[in-house]
């Protein structure tokens, strides 16, 4: 150690720190970037645009068919974020649809008897599984 300061070795070893940090990080991007042109690729293929068109027909028509058994939920939802019923809200599903940016209105832990059900601007939709807002 010299006088007054950090020792070399020290340096050396927060230097060897930041470049192993910042390699993991280039390294993390570089992969996300790969993932994102590959589910590019995939995404733009006929085939799979045409199945997810399919999908989504589907969705909205489960949706308008579960409407009449489970508009009382969106009441109940609509009604709990207007008085900011913080209650009733922690026991509305986590479900999220990322497609339509819409959370399942339902009651927490419903999955196992009915679909996730929201309603969007276009109408009601139900789904299966759940996805992050940015799908």
């Amino acid at each position: 150690m010299t006088a007054g300061g950090p020792s070399p070795a020290g340096d050396v070893g927060r230097e060897g720190a930041r470049v192993r940090a910042a390699v993991a990080g280039h390294v993390r991007r570089r992969a996300w970037a790969e993932a994102e042109e590959v589910f590019g690729v995939v995404l733009a293929d006929p085939e799979v645009r045409r199945i997810g068109a399919l999908v989504e027909a589907e969705e909205m028509r489960s949706g308008v068919e579960l409407r009449d058994e489970f508009q009382t939920f969106q009441d109940r939802y609509e009604e709990a974020v207007r008085t900011g019923d913080v209650a009733v809200l922690a026991r509305i599903c986590p479900g999220k649809h990322g497609r339509w940016g819409r959370a399942c209105v339902l009651t927490s832990g419903h999955e196992g008897r009915a679909p996730h059900w929201g309603v969007t601007s276009g109408g009601p939709v139900a789904w299966i599984g759940s996805a992050p807002d940015d799908d």
